[in-house]
């Protein structure tokens, strides 16, 4: 089962990171949609299905904190598997987003960390099912 995963980030280059440690993490994907603020992603969730959603915090137009607010509000995504992916270092901020539903994975990150979140939270994969999940890292964080 391949599923669809939308990573909103101001930094187009923080994105293709990010999407290029989901295509190596040796998970089932789908289609990977991208939006670079809280208000493009929340359009981007009208129109498509989306499995699991990597969410920056620091953008302009509409934060991530606020996305997450709006989503876990709205019935249809109000239970959408979300990954916060930041430098936020604010105990009280991400204290916040643990209890809106949101796991936390820091930048930098090493593949194998997102990767695991991302099992954790999803759920997806089962290794007798999909087979052993391997990581082609070269030893770099992101």
């Amino acid at each position: 089962m391949a599923f669809n995963v939308l990573v909103v980030d101001d930094s187009a280059v923080m994105r293709q990171m990010v999407v290029r440690t989901l295509r190596m993490s040796g998970l089932p994907l789908g289609t990977v949609f991208e939006a670079g603020n809280g208000e493009e992603g929340l359009f981007v969730l009208q129109d498509q299905w989306v499995d699991l959603l990597l969410l920056d915090i620091n953008m302009p137009v509409m934060n991530g904190e606020e996305m997450l607010r709006r989503l876990r509000a709205t019935p249809e995504t109000a239970s959408l598997p979300v990954i916060v992916v930041s430098t936020e270092g604010s105990e009280t901020r991400l204290a916040a987003l643990h209890e809106l539903g949101a796991a936390v994975v820091r930048k930098p990150f090493a593949p194998e960390t997102l990767r695991d979140t991302i099992i954790r939270v999803t759920g997806v994969t089962d290794a007798e099912y999909y087979g052993p999940v391997s990581v082609t890292s070269d030893d770099s964080d992101f």
